[in-house]
């Protein structure tokens, strides 16, 4: 069974046991956090589609570890005029585990 999942104005597709890294959720290492926009259910050849959820489903998932990815480099470079600025950015994220998927309808 599998779902599309929104969280951090992002989509996702998941599994259950699948670990995927989100957007930062406020929440500690160990707890049970629940999806309830989920977008669609399915197993199969056979999906259940929202409009914009699936009424009655839900996906919970368990916090494994709060970090950062790694850094990225943002160079600006302005040929001929000597001038470069650089700068770097670390994102955080959720890293979660999917331990359960409840279907709707």
């Amino acid at each position: 069974m599998y779902a599309v999942i929104k969280s951090g104005g992002k989509q996702h597709r998941v599994k259950q046991g699948e670990k995927l890294k989100l957007e930062k959720i406020d929440a500690e290492v160990g707890k049970l956090i629940q999806f309830d926009d989920v977008l669609m259910v399915g197993e199969g050849d056979q999906a259940a589609v929202g409009a914009p959820y699936v009424q009655g489903s839900q996906v919970t998932a368990k916090v494994t570890a709060q970090g950062r990815h790694k850094k990225i480099r943002i160079i600006k470079f302005r040929r001929r005029k000597h001038s470069m600025t650089q700068a770097g950015h670390r994102q955080y994220y959720t890293e979660v585990e999917i331990t359960a998927i409840k279907g709707g309808n």
